[in-house]
């Protein structure tokens, strides 16, 4: 599937540094390098949007954080290499189309090209496979079908239609075992796993947490042809697979919103293990969720501010990504007006400040800005570095505004 234009990212004099940011397995930072297999190859994989109701911030706020990360990953020396899905076919996507009166694929297509020019609007990094889950349908069945045969799968009889096909969560391996990504215990899963999409109370499941890998068919829901019958995946074992053919394993991280943590990530972890024995990734990292008027921004709740209406009442896409980029990537907070206000004074300011750079070195500016993001990307930390730097009297140099525009993604200049 195809995803958006690639924006220009200036190559900075010197090299930047490895960045630091948070893994959900451990709780703490760990260095974000590529792995021994690999050496100078980092890859991410970030699950992408179900296609409806996009893009509103959250998304956005979402997809910036692992921009910055491959920024700084870049500016780093190493080669990159980003995979993100589109989740087209599932029960969300079906229920809105059902409400709203249109077919399903013309619903999922629209979306996800409203999300490409978002993305490319936001001068996004695209993914170098953009890929929607209905053109591996086939390639979802068959890795189901060897779950099936190593015993981590398991059928649970319907009663409207051939057996549905489960994840035992009670496999274990050195490289995975429940609770492994997310650190958890069973109780907040429980909770997560019934607010999040799945089904503990299906009857003849083992354990309420086991999580749906392939849907057999049922009158008048689409379905595929394939070697475990007819029928459709499962959300988790999607991104399993498709990140398994896209990119080495382990990743060398493995991202999302904070929503994920469980039970998309875990489970999606513990499908892979089960099919290759090995870990899915070396990081588990997550962004926070954005909120506004009090609640978390999403589509059951309908409070969504959307990039592209935002844009289309006059908003420059750069104080969109000043705005977001002023909050920590994981934290979780609240957005108001008062975000674009000061991101739209900012980037006045900013833009003044870089209209005639000169051309003297800027080693210290640079390396105070490397090293911001380096921990644990610190988009507020730098944002402040740029600010005290204004506010000091100090002028422009073309490695400043390179800078700013290489590793935070805001073009000052024509």
């Amino acid at each position: 599937m195809q995803s958006w234009t690639r924006p220009n990212v200036p190559r900075l004099p010197g090299r930047g540094i490895a960045p630091r940011i948070f893994d959900a397995a451990t709780q703490g930072l760990v260095e974000a390098r590529p792995d021994e297999s690999t050496p100078n190859l980092a890859s991410v994989y970030v699950c992408g949007i179900t296609p409806y109701d996009a893009t509103h911030l959250g998304h956005a706020a979402t997809y910036l954080a692992f921009d910055t990360l491959i920024r700084v990953w870049l500016d780093a020396g190493f080669d990159v290499r980003y995979v993100q899905n589109a989740t087209d076919i599932d029960d969300p996507l079906l229920e809105r189309a059902s409400r709203d009166g249109v077919d399903w694929r013309d619903l999922a297509a629209s979306q996800i090209e409203l999300f490409r020019g978002d993305m490319q609007t936001l001068s996004i990094i695209p993914p170098d496979e953009y890929v929607a889950v209905t053109e591996v349908i086939s390639d979802v069945a068959d890795a189901v079908k060897i779950l099936v045969q190593n015993g981590s799968a398991y059928p649970v009889p319907s009663p409207d239609a051939a057996d549905d096909l489960y994840f035992d969560s009670s496999f274990t391996l050195p490289a995975w075992h429940l609770g492994l990504e997310s650190t958890l215990d069973r109780p907040a899963m429980l909770q997560l796993n019934a607010e999040r999409g799945g089904d503990p109370l299906r009857p003849g499941k083992r354990d309420p947490l086991d999580p749906l890998l392939w849907r057999s068919e049922r009158v008048g829901e689409p379905a595929w042809n394939s070697s475990i019958g007819r029928g459709r995946p499962g959300w988790h074992v999607e991104c399993s697979v498709i990140a398994l053919e896209h990119l080495p394993t382990p990743l060398t991280v493995n991202g999302g919103g904070r929503d994920l943590v469980f039970p998309h990530h875990e489970f999606s972890a513990g499908h892979a293990a089960a099919l290759t024995g090995h870990a899915l990734a070396g990081i588990y990292a997550h962004a926070g969720m954005v909120a506004y008027e009090g609640e978390k921004m999403s589509k059951s709740l309908g409070n969504l501010v959307l990039v592209s209406r935002l844009v289309a009442g006059g908003t420059d896409p750069r104080s969109i990504r000043l705005a977001l980029l002023s909050e920590p990537y994981r934290s979780d907070w609240e957005w108001t007006d008062a975000h674009l206000r000061i991101a739209d004074e900012r980037l006045a300011s900013w833009t003044a400040w870089a209209a005639t750079p000169d051309d003297d070195d800027d080693d210290d500016f640079l390396a105070e800005l490397r090293e911001r993001l380096a921990d644990d990307l610190d988009t507020a930390g730098a944002i402040a570095v740029i600010d005290a730097r204004i506010r000091a009297g100090a002028a422009a140099t073309v490695t400043a505004v390179s800078a700013i525009d290489a590793l935070l993604g805001i073009r000052l200049t024509p």
